[in-house]
């Protein structure tokens, strides 16, 4: 069976995942072999693995990290918001209903051995197991029954390393008062503290290290730096939709709907040098891109009503008038339809019309598309022209399906002869999250756009996306490596103190 240790944090956005991520491909370069679990996990960036079951995205990017295939066992339960107060709950990569927040912290004890079944499955494959827990440990609210902090610790026996975010302040306080509010026997269990996400010099900041062993008995396993890599990260708490993005030589907008889900289709362009990717989610924030792209939404009607009421559909409406780009995915690309009729209530009873920008009818149904693709595009016309048969791969996760109106033909052909999308001019849309991770789909893509403005198009001088994102996970382990105290860290794996 593998051994083990878990990453919490003093709170959320402390760095988890990306240390989750770091260590593993670590402990891979050093010839383990490694997976990633978290046993609940809250996104709406979620994942389709081979055999077509929903996992998080994070545990996806840490088993990139590891040099493995991403498989459900990694993420056993996954929580996607549907509201403030309620959420659909996925377990084994199924969907077992919508509850409210209430119900399923009465109900989620019953999940306990959909989790130890999958931890186990993993734990007979591999050396390692890096764990991820959620929000903090210390929420003495939630604390009965937990599965996924000191519960899981627990239940599998793992060492705990403490991280707290410097980079917000108090992270003395935060790693004190968290093991403060812990039991006796969960104190037991941290091995280590880490402060993650420092700006400046480690000299100043030892006195404080010094003191705060004193304080807990607990050694500070290492210090990391603040740093900037291109890893994905949770869709609740990334940075990317708050960058200041300066217009590009070619501008990008992606609509920020206030239930975004799978941003992560989006980082392929984000990496092109030239090109500036912005999310808006004010009118005053528009500009004059040269594309505009709606991503997908956990609740489509919402959201698109959302946009009406912004002021942002007029501005995408505007821009696909003056002869611009606009491509939607998946929630967006049945925004861009005629309408959106919900015969059974899935979001939101009743039919509403849709943006018009693609001759097509939405309706939506009870059942989860979930599923893997491959295909190539059509003969493309229009501004994406470029894009012709072209291969392509990604997933799909939607509910319901869309009717082309008319002649109207699909913009891609599927394996086993289905269809997807449509393309009018300007106005492209289809199901495929993941459909720019190719190089040749983002780069053909983006190369319309500067010929369109009259740029040359030579200034794209980019790499392959999976090689782009194996140079990230390496800095990462770099910066693992040279900032963490790894022998000791090792000493913990193998069930020693780490001191």
């Amino acid at each position: 069976m593998a051994k083990s240790i878990m990453i919490q944090g003093t709170m959320s956005n402390a760095g988890k995942s990306i240390l989750v991520g770091g260590l593993c491909r670590v402990l891979v370069q050093d010839g383990y072999k490694v997976a990633p679990f978290k046993s609940q996990n809250m996104a709406l960036n979620s994942y389709i693995t081979r055999e077509g079951l929903e996992m998080g995205r994070a545990q996806v990017m840490q088993a990139e990290a590891a040099k493995i295939e991403p498989s459900v066992d990694m993420n056993p339960i996954l929580l996607k918001p549907t509201n403030d107060t309620g959420s659909q709950v996925i377990v084994n990569g199924e969907v077992v209903g919508v509850l409210s927040a209430a119900d399923y912290f009465k109900r989620k004890k019953d999940y306990v051995p959909s989790i130890l079944e999958a931890y186990q499955r993993l734990s007979k494959e591999n050396d390692i197991i890096v764990i991820e827990g959620a929000g903090s440990p210390a929420e003495i609210n939630l604390k009965k029954d937990d599965i996924v902090n000191m519960g899981l610790a627990e239940m599998v026996d793992a060492p705990v390393l403490l991280v707290g975010d410097i980079d917000r302040g108090g992270v003395f306080a935060q790693l004190v008062g968290t093991l403060m509010l812990l039991e006796e026997k969960e104190r037991q269990r941290v091995k280590g503290t880490i402060i993650n996400k420092f700006r400046g010099d480690v000299e100043i900041l030892k006195p404080g290290l010094e003191m705060l062993w004193e304080k807990v008995g607990i050694p500070v396993q290492g210090v990391i730096p603040y740093f900037h890599l291109d890893i994905d990260d949770e869709d609740s708490l990334t940075e990317r939709f708050d960058k200041n993005t300066a217009p590009g030589l070619i501008d990008i907008v992606v609509i920020r709907l206030p239930r975004i889900s799978n941003f992560t289709d989006f980082a392929p362009l984000e990496s092109l040098e030239g090109v500036s990717l912005r999310y808006v989610d004010k009118p005053g924030k528009f500009g004059n891109p040269d594309g505009v792209i709606i991503p997908g939404s956990k609740n489509t009607i919402q959201d698109l009503l959302w946009m009406r009421q912004s002021g942002l559909e007029t501005k995408v409406i505007r821009h696909h008038n003056e002869n611009k780009l606009v491509f939607g995915i998946c929630g967006g690309y049945q925004m861009m339809g005629l309408d959106i009729y919900d015969p059974e209530g899935v979001e939101q009873k009743g039919k509403i019309q849709g943006m018009g920008l693609l001759k097509m009818h939405t309706v939506f149904a009870p059942e989860k598309t979930r599923r893997r693709v491959k295909g190539r595009f059509g003969k493309v016309e229009g501004l994406l022209e470029s894009l012709s048969h072209i291969d392509l791969e990604g997933y799909e996760i939607h509910m319901g399906a869309s009717e082309l109106e008319g002649s109207q033909k699909s913009l891609i052909e599927l394996e086993g002869k289905r269809h997807d999308g449509v393309g009018e001019s300007f106005a492209y849309g289809c199901y495929i999250h993941g459909i720019f991770d190719k190089s040749e789909v983002s780069q053909s893509f983006v190369r319309a756009l500067a010929l369109q403005k009259g740029c040359d198009p030579e200034f794209l001088h980019t790499i392959d996306h999976h090689t782009y994102k194996e140079q990230q996970y390496d800095q990462l382990a770099q910066i693992i490596r040279s900032s963490l105290d790894m022998e000791a860290i090792y000493d913990i794996i193998e069930g020693g103190k780490g001191i």
